[in-house]
């Protein structure tokens, strides 16, 4: 049921993210602490997700410098 669950969470905070853009980088941090949780319990992810997450990251690495 944990997976379910999270699949569920991941889906409200991809909704939010296209829905209040105002709060993109925070949603974005919750994306992957969400998918931290996930790698933590050992739970399969979805390899769409581990791609956004990708560009997540090379995004917000690229805006730092």
């Amino acid at each position: 049921m944990a997976l379910e669950s999270f699949k569920a969470q991941i889906s409200l905070l991809l909704e939010e993210m296209v829905n209040q853009p105002e709060d993109q980088h925070e949603i974005q941090e919750q994306l992957r602490e969400k998918l931290q949780e996930m790698r933590a319990m050992g739970l399969p992810l979805p390899a769409d997700l581990v791609a956004l997450e990708k560009r997540l990251n090379d995004d917000f690495y690229a805006a730092g410098t």
